[in-house]
């Protein structure tokens, strides 16, 4: 078997410029058929050194791509920030290039040198970017003395992340704003979130966050069963002691996918994504006003990137990423039970709750078809009564769990 010669060299470059460059990245620029990158790196290599043709990144950033690949096997280098494998452009082209194809050499990315600039050790902190991401994404890691390295949209982010601190509570939280890290032009600011200033800084910054929440402030696990006061819904919601045994037969698991059917306010969907890192869901829902309440809910938690597809769920499952696990917690009817269990990844798992008796009826029929663990779930809860209390009852649920073999069973 021949070896690979890497034809796209990947290659990091910092404020300093060609002062932060090695020989193998000065001979790879140098030997460049097409070198592309922003503005910024391309301005700092002189003609002199790279005499080949430069592609700015432009948008669509897609079409930059496909004008990078169509020169396969012709010398390409690419500049990024830092780290290109950091919320990089190298982590991007990775997914459309083999690795034996490619070369990737490193600079310090902005979160070691804010790290170091800080004194923060890095495998203490939680590193994000809000670089082409929503800004509530950095809710679902707000926690009392969390540290956070965020990367910035451009010059406005610090304001825009203060004010959004300060707006849910959190603006004792104290913001440190890295300008230029590791170039001459570096500067760093530091301010209480609540009374940030309304200023705009160089659109190369990294934010830092030592967290501190306000009194009134929702400080909430990651573990499932948050209160049902949590949520925005019309009465449509797992409640917490039977979504967190739900969440416990679900088993998320990091970079996985959900399909929550009948979804309701999103709660199951929701925790799922918070409970494991890079977990993803699908939220289908026929009402148009819970879609929106699984919207917000989504966002105030920290998981916005949460889809949701409004509709009967048989007519939307078509051309869906397969699922490696499903709650169903609406429209509980055997055929959709059916059409469920083919689109589930092999050794996926499902997980159906029932409150009727003609639901119960499905999940027995389910179960006698596809094995697994029926549960039933009685709660109840004390309430007062003059200066006495008594028990009372919740409506009980009925809960299948199974899963599906990872290949078919022998006769």
């Amino acid at each position: 078997m021949h070896s690979v010669t890497p034809w796209l060299a990947v290659i990091g470059i910092g404020e300093n410029g060609l002062d932060g460059l090695n020989s193998a990245a000065l001979r790879l620029i140098a030997g460049a058929e097409l070198l592309v990158g922003g503005d910024r790196h391309l301005d700092k290599i002189p003609a002199s050194l790279a005499t080949g043709e430069r592609l700015r990144w432009a948008k669509p950033f897609d079409a930059a791509i496909q004008a990078l690949l169509s020169r396969r096997g012709m010398p390409v280098a690419v500049l990024a920030s830092g780290d290109p494998m950091e919320y990089g452009v190298g982590a991007t082209l990775a997914r459309h290039v083999p690795p034996e194809e490619m070369i990737v050499l490193p600079q310090p990315g902005a979160f070691s040198q804010a790290a170091a600039t800080l004194g923060w050790p890095l495998q203490e902190l939680k590193r994000l970017t809000v670089h082409g991401r929503p800004m509530d994404r950095v809710a679902l890691h707000l926690a009392p003395g969390q540290r956070l390295l965020i990367l910035s949209e451009n010059g406005d982010t610090p304001q825009a992340l203060a004010r959004w601190l300060h707006d849910r509570d959190w603006g004792l939280s104290t913001i440190t704003v890295l300008e230029h890290l590791g170039g001459p032009e570096a500067r760093m600011f530091t301010a209480c979130a609540s009374d940030f200033p309304d200023r705009r800084f160089a659109d190369l910054n990294t934010i830092a966050v030592q967290c501190s929440p306000a009194t009134p402030a929702r400080i909430l696990p990651r573990l499932a069963g948050l209160p049902d006061g949590t949520f925005h819904h019309d009465g449509q919601l797992t409640k917490r002691v039977v979504r967190a045994a739900t969440l416990a037969s679900l088993a998320p698991m990091p970079g996985e996918l959900l399909w929550d059917v009948g979804a309701g306010c999103g709660s199951i969907g929701i925790e799922w994504m918070r409970g494991a890192e890079g977990a993803a869901a699908i939220a289908i829902e026929r009402s148009a006003d819970r879609c929106r309440l699984i919207a917000l809910n989504a966002a105030e938690l920290g998981v916005p990137d949460l889809a949701i597809i409004e509709g009967q769920a048989a007519e939307h499952l078509d051309g869906l990423p397969p699922p490696d696990a499903i709650f169903i917690g609406g429209g509980l009817e055997s055929a959709l039970v059916e059409t469920l269990w083919d689109l589930l990844k092999p050794g996926g798992r499902l997980v159906a709750n029932a409150v009727t008796v003609e639901g119960e009826a499905v999940l027995f029929a389910t179960h006698a078809r596809f094995g697994g663990e029926l549960t039933r779930i009685a709660l109840s809860h004390a309430e007062n009564l003059a200066s006495h209390h008594l028990w009372r009852s919740s409506v009980p649920v009925t809960q299948l769990a199974t899963h599906k073999p990872t290949q078919a069973r022998r006769a």
